[in-house]
């Protein structure tokens, strides 16, 4: 039987995915007190993420320390030539928080980091989060069974889109969200550990599935709140670490597509080698009648299977193949714009293509490079040319507003360094305030409306609180500060590889060197995970 008296801890870090000043400020009056008198108590700031500012890249460089070409991920994926697979904790080549600190005999109890499965070995607990499957390996093994027998269910994931209503699917946001924090409070009871870190996306994930529904982060935002305050009340904590990876908010811009562009400037060759439409593309638009047959209700064909298919719980990627069974695929076809399934048939051909965009998640463009990619098509000697006109063919992109595309568009090297710099795109292209967004689909035009109302920006929210911290503003703060921050105030030092510095106003302690990393590679089901990147437009 575990404990219930107060649980005295050095460092409690709280992730809340995608907040910010501005969302605190968007949110009913009340909402979230609990972390608005962590922002308003603590030392507190505007948190700048890094490039890409997506979740499976920035949370390794807020828990390492170290940017993407020392961790080596940049986006959801790793690349094999032109194939890929989703990323799993072995392709983060650093150690980890928690690492480090079991190396400093140190203990920590870690709850749904995003990008930590499989789990490494460590003093004290760890629950993967997001991009791990449904059913995770944990740290000690047999964990997840302890903590469902000790809290009742725990689900890593909401159902999908597909599966359920539109109320169904945020109730269950806020008992995902539940779980986290049982779950959370059982661990540290448990283990009484010198940290605890518990992450929290489905602050990110409401604004992505629902992003013009009022009502729906306010729910979020008070579950999650709720979930803190518990924890405070369990918790004597020395310092309190609230942080995010990014902001969100309205993107009132334009689609870039840049594949479109490149394949204007005959840098790009496209195939249509397979006669099936992409229906994960397909079925994420809000398909219109257009003058089509109706069923009695008024709904489009395409409306009407597209809905019978999700309601049998079809992910988007097996719609196409249930379509083909029942010979609809044709009918659904027929009510789609041209334009649109022209597009979700015409993929990039990447062996014969000079260069594109891979991913949009990467924000950059990547060079076919003879020696480097199984086909190259462009010699090294050729490489710094093709590269500097694509810098200078991105740099004057204009709107159709007449307004920069891009804040800035840099070779890799004067954003990432690092021994896996060479996985990085080889031209990084920053949205003009993150207000633009990027596509790698093939279009007919290279602007158009954005798939996505909603999206990422570059600033989230740190504050660093306790009964001996002054509340005041901190400046120029970066995610990369956060771990050589956070280990600080453990009295640990941080790692001499790590590349951010002690949040200012806190006592810095000279880095040490700690044992290079030498973790291995695991191969993991990723199935789910890839139907739930595709349905939140992840994957195109």
């Amino acid at each position: 039987m575990v404990d219930s008296s107060t649980v005295d801890i050095d460092a409690l870090v709280f992730g809340v995915d995608a907040l910010s000043h501005d969302i605190l400020s968007r949110l009913p009056s009340g909402t979230a007190p609990t972390i608005e008198s962590l922002v308003e108590d603590g030392v507190s700031g505007p948190l700048e993420s890094q490039l890409p500012p997506w979740t499976p890249s920035a949370w390794p460089s807020i828990y390492t320390g170290v940017n993407p070409g020392k961790h080596g991920i940049y986006g959801f994926l790793r690349f094999e030539g032109y194939d890929w697979d989703v990323v799993n904790s072995t392709d983060i080549r650093e150690h980890t928080l928690w690492e480090l600190l079991s190396q400093q005999d140190r203990s920590s109890v870690v709850v749904n980091a995003p990008v930590t499965h499989p789990p490494p070995e460590f003093d004290g607990a760890l629950i993967p989060g997001y991009i791990a499957p449904e059913d995770p390996e944990c740290h000690p093994e047999g964990l997840l069974d302890e903590v469902r027998d000790a809290t009742g269910e725990y689900r890593l994931y909401n159902r999908q889109l597909s599966e359920v209503s539109k109320a169904e699917r945020i109730d269950g946001y806020e008992a995902v969200t539940r779980m986290r924090g049982r779950a959370f409070r059982y661990l540290l009871e448990r283990e009484r550990p010198d940290m605890g870190f518990i992450q929290f996306q489905q602050s990110d994930t409401v604004f992505h599935e629902f992003p013009e529904d009022e009502r729906a982060p306010a729910r979020v935002y008070e579950t999650i709140d709720a979930e803190i305050e518990a924890t405070l009340e369990l918790c004597d904590p020395d310092a309190v670490i609230l942080l995010s990876d990014h902001g969100i908010g309205p993107y009132d811009g334009y689609e870039v597509r840049p594949n479109t562009l490149l394949r204007e400037q005959g840098l790009v060759e496209t195939s249509t080698d397979s006669e099936k439409p992409a229906w994960t593309t397909i079925s994420k638009q809000r398909l219109r009648n257009g003058g089509a047959e109706t069923d009695p209700e008024g709904k489009s064909v395409a409306e009407t299977v597209l809905s019978a298919a999700a309601s049998v719980g079809l992910t988007s990627q097996r719609i196409g193949t249930v379509l083909e069974r029942l010979h609809l695929d044709q009918a659904v076809l027929r009510v789609v714009p041209e334009e649109f399934v022209k597009a979700a048939g015409e993929h990039v051909d990447f062996p014969r293509s000079a260069a594109y965009m891979r991913d949009r998640i990467e924000i950059g463009l990547r060079i076919n490079l003879e020696g480097r990619e199984p086909e190259g098509i462009v010699s090294p000697d050729e490489y710094e040319s093709v590269r500097s006109e694509l810098i200078e063919t991105f740099e004057a992109l204009e709107t159709p507003d007449g307004e920069p595309a891009f804040d800035e568009v840099l070779p890799r090297e004067e954003v990432f360094e690092g021994p896996y710099l060479e996985d990085a795109p080889d031209v990084i292209i920053v949205p003009r305030a993150f207000d633009q967004f990027l596509s790698a689909s093939i279009r007919d035009s290279v602007f158009g409306e954005p798939r996505e109302p909603w999206n990422h920006k570059r600033h989230g929210i740190v504050s660093v609180s306790g009964p001996d911290i002054e509340p005041d503003e901190v400046e120029g703060a970066h995610l990369l500060d956060i771990a050589p921050t956070v280990l600080s105030l453990l009295g640990v030092p941080p790692s001499d590889r790590m590349d951010g510095d002690v949040l200012s106003g806190f006592d810095p302690i000279d880095p040490i060197e700690y044992p290079e990393y030498s973790g291995g590679e695991a191969e993991t089901d990723d199935t789910d995970v890839e139907s739930r990147l595709a349905d939140l437009g992840y994957i195109e």
